[in-house]
């Protein structure tokens, strides 16, 4: 806006104050090197307790998926309850996955994958992409994402298609950051509502 400055103007103005009135300008002491916390030094934690608890914080439900790399092969997915937008500039989402998922390691290897945001009613395609070991994808309506070519599902409210942008290591999971290529709504389909997943079961949101 006119007449306002920019962020390096307002912090050299700050500056310029705090000499003024013999404030110190410089920055503070720097912080003690941080340290992974010794096996002696962790608070005892449940890990039943540790999931009922955060089963209190409902989430959205996706799949993810990916364009396999292999003519003979299916394309890859597993269902995500994990997902988050990240940054709007540049446009950023997340994911994690268990380090001990068998899907993950198809997905790294295509670079690309496409977020499918579940509906209310499809709790049961949720529960196909859950399950290891089958073919996901038996049965399974699907077109291509316009910049990936991950398989975006038939029917779902929304879509996100992204490039892996960086991997990053959480404890038994991995944080996955995906760039955002391309993504849309389906409008009928979003009027049934988001599936939500709360303390262990499946739900709807109700206004």
């Amino acid at each position: 806006m006119e007449g306002m400055m920019g962020h390096a103007g307002m912090a050299a103005a700050a500056v310029r104050y705090l000499r003024s009135v013999g404030a110190p300008t410089t920055a503070a002491p720097p912080r003690p090197a941080l340290r992974a916390v010794r096996e002696n030094e962790r608070a005892p934690l449940d890990p039943a307790a540790f999931r009922a608890v955060l089963g209190h914080f409902a989430s959205g439900v996706t799949v993810v998926t990916a364009p396999a790399q292999d003519p003979a092969d299916s394309p890859a997915g597993f269902a995500c309850q994990s997902f988050a937008s990240l940054s709007l500039d540049p446009p950023l989402v997340t994911f994690m996955v268990a380090r001990t998922s068998t899907t993950w390691p198809r997905i790294a290897r295509a670079g690309v994958f496409c977020v499918n945001v579940l509906g209310a009613e499809q709790e049961e395609l949720c529960r196909a992409f859950a399950v290891s070991g089958a073919d996901k994808f038996a049965g399974v309506m699907h077109t291509p994402a316009p910049v990936t070519g991950s398989p975006r599902l038939a029917g779902v409210p929304a879509w996100i298609d992204c490039a892996v942008q960086a991997v990053h290591t959480g404890g038994d999971h991995l944080i996955v950051v995906g760039r955002v290529a391309a993504l849309g709504t389906d409008p009928g389909a979003a009027e049934a509502g988001p599936l939500l997943f709360h303390r262990g079961a499946f739900g709807r949101f109700s206004a």
